[in-house]
Parts: C-alpha cells; structure tokens; sequence
C-alpha cells in the first residue's frame, strides 16, 4: 500500500512538474505584469515530494547535456536574475550537478572593471557566450546594465555615450540594444533562457537575517544589501520593463516565484529539460569504417594488453 501510494504521488508530480515552466513563461511581455506572478506559489506540490523528483530529473538532465556536447549544433545560454538572496547560487548547485563541468560554463557578472567599461556594455558579454555544445549559465548578466543601471542611473559613467540615463528613451534603446543583441544569438544556434527567480520583499528580508545567523552563510552577508532594499519599488519597476521590451519567442523569460527555493529549482529544472527535449540532440554517427570492422576492434580490444 505504501509503495502504491509513493507510485502515485510521483506521477502526481510528473503530470504537475511538466507543465510548469508554461504557466510561468513569458513570450510576449508587451502587457506583461510582475504582480501576475505569486512569489509564494508553489502549485499545491510539497517540498519532500519535489526534491525526490528533482534526484530523477537531474540524471536525465545529464543525459541530454551529454547529447548537446557530442552533437555540437547548439548550445543553450541561461540567463540568471534575482534580487539579493532569491536563490541564484544554490538553484545553479541543486539544478545544475548532474551535468558534466566539461560542457558547462557558469560566469558571475559583477562590477565591471576598467577594461570592460572602456568597451561597450555588451562587449563583456559577448565575450562570455557558451560555444557550441555547450550550457552557459549567465549568474546576473547584461540585464544587470538595466536593471542596476537603471535604478542607480545617478551614478552611471556616460563617457562618451549617447543620452541622458534620466530620460526613459535612454533605457528604451538600450533595451532594444539587448533585443537586437539576443535575436543575433539565435539566428547563430545559441538558445536561450531567461530566468527571473522573483520572491518577495519579505520572504528577502527573512533570507537575510537567517545569513546574518547563520555562521556558515555569514561570509555571504554584506550590509550595502540593506541599502539596496531601500530601492525595492524601483527595482521590480526596472525588472518589469525589461521584461515587457525583451521577452519573445526566441528569448522568452521564465519568471519563477521563488519565496520556496526548491520549487524555483523544479521548474527551472523542467524548463531546461523542455529546451533541451525540443532540440533533440544526438550523437553523431560512428564512421562507416568502425561500422565496418566491429568485429576485428572487438578482438584487437580483448588482445590488448599493457606493457610491464
């Protein structure tokens, strides 16, 4: 009787977990609205239940990882945005373990150096584009350019740009820089998906204090992130904006409500598996010559032996 039931509800959350990510993807962000999404929600599922999915999952996520490094067609860009503490480096650890490190690449966009801002914005980026083959995570991005930018405008170093960052055309083209920037990445092979781990302001504040005492966490705690939730409005205005000007079908945003972390991973986890299914990735063949001679490479294996 218990092993029926276990059966049952792992099903349950099979037909559930599958068909999360389309509840939360925004193709067309044109109306597009942040309040639409519950940062609480959690599908009715159960944290237990889920993370014993999540354990399957990850294997078959490995799977096609695999498959995308030995087609080398395509390669998949996973861009990562939150507000502090939303969950952005344990979703990559609990999402992204069963993958092979040889065909993934995980880059931090912090604050750019002297070099980088003697360039283009994007110039950094580009730069840091997964090759074929291979998952590139994005952990913050260009978005960052938008968003942070955005809200600390005062502050941006303009030298020799055009426009007035306190004028909304300013943000507006640079947003369209993105779109234009991203629909290159597509016609190139480079899939992507942007992420939005979305939690609330007091689901933020309760992560904070539990940093602040928690002694193994407490390294993360930086007090310029108490100044930071001074600008909260501002914020998920400048998120809800870049999300309205840059979600469409070739780069759709996944906006993942986040107060419970492990239902963030489940459908961030479902989302990647989706993409990766919809490519359907395959090995290349064996060559005809190995075709050909099975049998004599079988026995020249067996015969081999290593020398003294």
């Amino acid at each position: 009787m218990v092993l029926q039931w276990i059966e049952k509800v792992t099903e349950l959350t099979l037909s559930v977990a599958r068909k999360l990510p389309g509840h939360y993807l925004v193709r067309d962000g044109r109306d597009f609205e942040l309040k639409s999404v519950n940062p609480g929600d959690h599908a009715g599922l159960h944290k237990g239940h889920v993370e014993a999915w999540l354990s399957k999952r990850r294997a078959h996520l490995g799977e096609l990882q695999e498959r995308l490094a030995s087609e080398h067609r395509h390669s998949l860009l996973v861009v990562l945005q939150g507000m502090d503490g939303a969950g952005k480096d344990s979703l990559i650890l609990n999402v992204m373990t069963g993958m092979n490190p040889q065909g993934t690449k995980v880059v931090s966009f912090k604050k750019p150096s002297d070099i980088e801002l003697s360039h283009d914005f994007l110039w950094r980026v580009h730069m840091a584009i997964p090759g074929r083959g291979q998952v590139g995570v994005f952990n913050r991005s260009h978005y960052e350019d938008v968003l942070v930018a955005r809200v600390h405008a005062d502050t941006l170093n303009t030298n020799g740009m055009r426009g007035d960052p306190k004028k909304p055309e300013f943000w507006d083209h640079r947003l369209q820089d993105i779109c234009d920037f991203e629909a290159y990445l597509s016609r190139q092979g480079i899939h992507i998906l942007k992420v939005m781990l979305h939690m609330s302001a007091d689901c933020q504040q309760e992560r904070l204090l539990r940093r602040l005492h928690r002694p193994d966490k407490r390294w993360k705690f930086d007090e310029s992130d108490l100044a930071e939730r001074q600008f909260w409005p501002d914020y998920q205005s400048a998120y809800e904006k870049a999300i309205r000007a840059t979600a469409c079908e070739h780069a759709p945003w996944l906006v993942v409500p986040s107060n419970k972390k492990w239902f963030s991973r489940l459908v961030v986890m479902e989302a990647l598996i989706e993409k990766l299914e919809s490519l359907s990735p395959e090995p290349p063949p064996p060559s005809p010559e190995i075709l050909e001679n099975l049998g004599r490479l079988e026995a020249k294996i067996k015969a081999s032996k290593i020398p003294d």
